[in-house]
């Protein structure tokens, strides 16, 4: 390899270091202060660097809440494709689909904030972040096409309304996100099992505990 090529390489590979890095300091500034609230100076102060040099990475705040949010959600979506395409029955699947959830919110915190109090002001905003609404359209499908093949698998309860209990699934654990802190006391993980043991099997003590 050519040294121009290596300093070329190297280069490349700094500025996307950097580049993730800012975008890690504006999802931490958009989640804790609202993203209409926060300015491009706020964000590079965050950051470290000078507001102008911030141009230099991203044209807009919009490029980089959208990246932020893609990002998130371009992850979400692969780990329940995964999920969906392993052919578990339907309580497995929702154990893993849940999991799931819990291991995207480890790793995407600030953006799970961001979409969850972002969205309808960003969707309703600039055309370009309409994906946002499809997202969120085919995540409740998705539910509510697993709540119907449980109940006809005889694996879930048939007197529950599913959107109901969708609802109840998706805010129960999704909301987590506003007091989940990596590394805190119980992992994404250990969250996720104790959820899942109250959505399954309740809070009421067994006869034999």
């Amino acid at each position: 390899m050519s040294p121009r090529r290596r300093d070329a390489e190297g280069t490349t590979s700094a500025r996307a270091v950097r580049r993730a890095e800012l975008l890690a300091a504006a999802a931490e500034v958009f989640a804790g202060r609202g993203y209409a609230a926060t300015t491009v100076r706020e964000v590079a102060d965050a950051a470290g660097i000078l507001g102008g040099s911030l141009y230099y990475h991203f044209d807009s705040k919009e490029s980089m809440v959208e990246e932020i949010l893609s990002t998130f959600l371009d992850d979400m979506w692969a780990g329940f494709d995964r999920v969906l395409d392993a052919g578990l029955g339907a309580r497995h699947t929702l154990e893993a689909l849940i999991a799931e959830s819990f291991r995207c919110m480890d790793a995407h915190r600030h953006a799970v904030v961001i979409y969850q109090k972002e969205s309808p002001y960003l969707v309703a905003t600039w055309e370009r972040f309409g994906y946002l609404a499809d997202s969120r359209q085919r995540h409740e499908e998705m539910w509510l096409a697993l709540l119907e093949r449980g109940v006809a698998d005889g694996e879930f309860r048939s007197d529950l309304d599913r959107p109901l209990v969708y609802r109840f699934i998706r805010d129960a654990v999704w909301v987590a996100a506003s007091w989940y802190q990596p590394g805190a006391r119980m992992s994404a993980e250990e969250v996720a099992k104790q959820y899942l043991a109250m959505v399954l099997e309740g809070i009421q003590a067994s006869p034999e505990d």
